[in-house]
């Protein structure tokens, strides 16, 4: 072990020499990294004061509904002012599909069943019945 310790008397010279950074080099950095955050959060309030406070969204529009079509097709209905607007979305296109004057929702009240599978249903019994006499 002996045979070694002049290897490592260079390293340890300059280690003594050069201690590393010191605190006021951390608490330099810190108060950097606060400046920037400060002058993040004044821009942003600053815009907002200068654009009359309304956020991304809280204009005159709103969705009232939309179903999907496809993976990436859809139609959604928007209220704008007065308007109901019905708006067929699909990669790289929006069109306006159709407009209406904006009037209440209907209700989501059960209807009585349309007659047809009532139909369906004696024309498959009536079936099952002839099938069962002509074998």
């Amino acid at each position: 072990m002996l045979r070694y310790t002049p290897l490592l008397l260079p390293s340890l010279a300059l280690a003594a020499e050069n201690p590393g950074p010191g605190t006021g080099t951390y608490i330099q950095a810190m108060l950097a990294l606060l400046f920037i955050v400060a002058l993040l959060l004044g821009a942003a309030w600053l815009a907002r004061k200068l654009s009359g406070g309304k956020g991304f969204g809280q204009g005159g529009m709103k969705i009232l509904g939309g179903v999907a079509l496809g993976p990436r097709e859809r139609i959604v209905l928007i209220e704008a002012g007065d308007t109901w607007l019905v708006i067929g979305i699909v990669p790289g296109q929006i069109r306006t599909l159709h407009r209406m004057p904006r009037t209440a929702l209907p209700s989501d009240t059960p209807e009585a069943p349309p007659a047809a599978p009532a139909a369906f249903a004696d024309w498959l019994k009536t079936f099952a019945e002839r099938r069962r006499e002509n074998p």
